[in-house]
């Protein structure tokens, strides 16, 4: 990474550079072409959240997160979570940190939004991205969603019982 790294939101001007993002042939399985994710934040203006991912004034890759879902889908709201819904980088932009960015940039968020865990999805699988996630700090939670691996990240903040200690929460591994 050169440039600073930003989440740019999703307007008219960066629209179609947001479409014209491709991930590597091999993962095109693996997550929906970023089209379908503005589509479904369309018709999910309450809860998604989607960005673009720019090093400096270069496109890597798009985010959308989602915030306060109610998890069940039954109008109960006894399980409300949020997190990352969707995670593509482009092809030639792997490997440089802007997945981890794109999390803690997520992670950030919920937490200025007053949540305390991360929830995200991946295939599983020897090709799929388990691997990135639980190197993050990740665990699989027991539930599958569309066939698809969840898992969490606790964000809470560490109390601490010493006066004058800073409680600040710990980085995303």
């Amino acid at each position: 990474m050169t440039s600073p790294l930003r989440l740019e939101a999703i307007t008219p001007d960066n629209f179609d550079t947001a479409v014209g993002l491709r991930v590597r042939p091999e993962q095109e399985h693996l997550v929906a072409p970023v089209v379908k994710s503005l589509a479904e934040a369309y018709v999910h203006p309450a809860t998604a959240w989607p960005r673009l991912i720019l090093d400096g004034d270069r496109p890597v890759g798009f985010l959308m997160a989602f915030f306060g879902l109610d998890w069940r889908g039954d109008g109960s709201c006894t399980d409300v979570r949020s997190g990352l819904w969707r995670l593509n980088i482009a092809a030639d932009a792997r490997g440089r940190g802007y997945g981890r960015f794109a999390v803690e940039s997520v992670a950030a968020e919920i937490r200025r939004r007053g949540g305390t865990r991360l929830t995200t999805t991946w295939h599983p699988g020897p090709d799929g991205p388990e691997g990135f996630y639980l190197g993050l700090g990740f665990r699989p939670t027991g539930e599958s969603s569309g066939g698809q691996t969840v898992g969490e990240l606790c964000l809470r903040q560490v109390a601490s019982d010493v006066p004058g200690v800073d409680a600040t929460p710990p980085r995303i591994r």
